[in-house]
């Protein structure tokens, strides 16, 4: 069971993986997620489940649709990937409790899974879209602040701090800005105050843009992007409240030892 437990959970997050990707290709589009079944982008042809496999699938294809041969995205072995090694690792830090709900409050596992299966969909949304779709953001808010509630780690405060401190600042760089940053952003790092609470929020803003400028200024040192060329935000701060989930409680101790001995 201690082998199995930690490989189902791996093989789950690459179906969770697999669903995201049908959420990353339809939801820009304003296609159902539901229906109709999965398809090749190219011919149209219906994907029978044999076809479907995430990993597995893509491998034994050899990338190309079976019906047409065109070319399939890797965009979906890895988000399937990402997916299914950000499962394991919720996994390995956080476990899980069984059932679910226990007496002191909700596990940190699905909490922490549905939180980065929706910030991988919007990473991948906003490098391609350049939009981050408030139908992920705005019941995510809602959902976080209301696990708050059952949470042993984070207070409903805490919550509503993280939501209001994260958005406020947003909200004043983008009035600052003139538009230079989006009311996607703003909601994407609201979304992220309401589960992670104040701090780890600001470690999430300090890490997204940190990442971002590094990324920024080494595409352009490649001549990949010029100055005025506009770089989405979304996937950054989507990775750095991931590394937040994991690693934010020693990287803020980290912060305040060298700041304060």
């Amino acid at each position: 069971m201690d082998i199995l437990l930690p490989i189902f959970i791996f093989l789950f997050g690459t179906a969770i993986g697999s669903f995201s990707n049908v959420c990353i290709y339809r939801l820009p589009r304003k296609v159902s997620i539901v229906t109709p079944s999965s398809r090749c982008p190219a011919c149209g042809k219906s994907i029978s489940p044999l076809d479907n496999i995430p990993i597995i699938s893509f491998i034994m294809l050899r990338g190309k649709c079976r019906f047409c041969r065109s070319p399939i995205s890797w965009q979906y072995p890895i988000v399937e990937i990402i997916t299914g090694l950000t499962y394991l690792l919720l996994y390995l830090k956080f476990h899980i409790s069984f059932p679910v709900l226990i007496h002191n409050g909700t596990s940190l596992f699905p909490v922490y899974a549905i939180l980065c299966t929706s910030l991988i969909i919007i990473a991948f949304i906003d490098l391609e879209h350049k939009i981050i779709p408030d139908v992920i953001t705005i019941p995510g808010i809602l959902i976080g602040l209301t696990v708050s509630f059952t949470m042993p780690h984070i207070t409903a405060l805490n919550s509503i701090k993280g939501l209001l401190i994260g958005g406020g600042l947003f909200y004043v760089a983008a009035v600052l800005s003139r538009g230079g940053m989006g009311g996607g952003d703003i909601k994407l790092i609201a979304m992220i105050g309401s589960f992670l609470g104040w701090k780890t929020t600001l470690l999430t803003i300090f890490l997204g843009s940190f990442i971002g400028s590094i990324v920024g200024i080494t595409l352009m040192v490649l001549k990949k992007k010029g100055r005025k060329d506009m770089i989405p935000f979304g996937p950054f701060l989507s990775l750095g409240a991931i590394i937040s989930i994991f690693f934010g409680r020693d990287l803020i101790y980290l912060w305040l030892t060298l700041t304060f001995g």
